[in-house]
């Protein structure tokens, strides 16, 4: 059971939208302060990023292909039905706003917060060889159900992302993997690490069949369901599709690691009894 007094004021709607209560804003922001620290600590530069994603630039990763339950995209009202009287009748009806009011949707909400960062680096090299970049974003996901802070349609994520060559990229996702395990060790949360399908290739395709070889995202499972935690390498994928470079003019492998907040929240309210043992935690582990 959540704790009480780690949980008051913090509701979460069917739908999957959550409002915080002092208390998880909290530690939500210390939770951010770490992780990101963490960033910095490797180097990380802090970067915030347009908060829409355009389908053009989602496109050019087979988004749509892969991941067309998880979009939201962001449209407008059409302006010939707007008049001085307000909208035309019958665009609201049932509360939403009907289809055929709608434009044409060139946005999309993001569903992780590393996507722009790979945006904002296409058609440049990587100055010095490698760079890192840390951001935070509020994410939003098409679920098929919703679980309190578990599963979220709008959430809040921290990454740490990574760009360069094959080998330094990896002995950075290596260390992040080796403390969050000595942190989640630290704050007394049972958990497990366990490879996942990797978001960024075709399910059917010949590089997820690669993966199952050679596992390009591991999970960590608060309580063996709750991924709380992620550690993704992309290989070139991105370098060759943003045409992100090295200096020999190579595409450049990404990395990132990913943290949802809220499941961070949802799993010290679970493991124990109130804010006060929370703290206590947090305190001992250097948060």
């Amino acid at each position: 059971m959540a704790s009480e007094t780690l949980l008051t004021g913090t509701g979460v709607t069917g739908d999957g939208r959550a409002t915080l209560g002092p208390a998880a804003i909290g530690l939500l922001g210390r939770l951010d302060r770490t992780f990101a620290g963490w960033g910095l600590e490797a180097g990380a530069q802090e970067y915030r990023f347009p908060p829409l994603l355009t389908v053009g630039d989602l496109a050019k990763m087979d988004y749509f292909d892969n991941f067309p339950h998880l979009a939201s995209p962001v449209s407008a009202l059409n302006r010939t039905l707007m008049s001085d009287a307000g909208l035309a009748e019958g665009t609201v009806a049932d509360g939403a706003v009907v289809a055929s009011a709608l434009v044409d949707a060139e946005y999309v909400l993001p569903s992780a917060a590393c996507y722009g960062a790979y945006f904002d680096l296409a058609d440049s090299a990587v100055e010095g060889g490698n760079r890192a970049i840390t951001t935070v974003a509020t994410c939003f996901r098409r679920e098929d159900h919703y679980e309190g802070l578990r599963r979220l349609f709008g959430f809040t994520m921290r990454e740490v992302i990574l760009v360069g060559d094959r080998d330094t990229v990896l002995e950075h996702l290596g260390a992040f993997r080796t403390r969050i395990a000595a942190f989640l060790e630290q704050l007394g949360l049972p958990h497990h690490v366990d490879v996942a399908t990797d978001p960024f290739f075709d399910p059917n395709g010949a590089k997820s069949q690669m993966q199952k070889l050679f596992p390009t995202k591991e999970e960590f499972l608060y309580d063996g369901t709750l991924a709380i935690a992620s550690v993704n390498f992309h290989r070139n994928f991105f370098g060759d599709r943003y045409r992100i470079r090295l200096p020999d003019g190579s595409p450049a492998f990404t990395g990132c690691v990913a943290f949802g907040l809220e499941r961070w929240i949802s799993a010290l309210g679970r493991q124990y009894p109130d804010l006060a043992s929370v703290d206590q935690r947090l305190t001992t582990s250097g948060a």
